[in-house]
């Protein structure tokens, strides 16, 4: 089993509080013989009629040298499992959550404005010192 980010209870504790069930920690993925996990698996009941809306979320803390680099890692590891969860019919979502400083850093100048535009990823915001979720990218 990989190492937990730093922020790995501090996203955990922030999807509670926003009503949302910690149903897999970690969340286990499978492709043939291969086994792979995201950080998290959560749920929440939407509504009646709707049903419940399930999400996999995956933590990253961008405290590396280079905020490009810490991209490009978070970015391989997002889109290796995305493609994960389609060969498995999962019919959750897939997120990368990001602290508040680390998604100013990276998703407000072009290089990380052009991945959302694009809807390459989707983001969870959330401040690390109230532990609570900020933004949900797209909301």
């Amino acid at each position: 089993m990989s190492a937990k980010d730093i922020y790995h209870e501090t996203v955990k504790r922030a999807l509670q509080k926003d009503g949302w069930t910690i149903t897999h920690d970690p969340f286990p993925m499978q492709i043939g013989r291969k086994r792979l996990s995201a950080d998290l698996g959560a749920e929440r009941l939407i509504n009646a009629e709707k049903g419940t809306q399930k999400i996999v979320v995956e933590v990253k803390s961008f405290v590396g040298r280079s905020d490009v680099r810490d991209l490009e890692q978070a970015l391989g590891q997002y889109v290796l499992y995305r493609q994960v969860l389609n060969e498995m019919q999962s019919d959750r979502n897939l997120y990368l959550a990001i602290s508040k400083p680390a998604f100013k850093s990276v998703f407000t100048i072009e290089l990380g404005q052009v991945l959302l535009k694009n809807q390459i990823v989707k983001l969870i915001v959330f401040d690390e010192k109230s532990e609570a979720i900020l933004q949900w990218i797209p909301d």
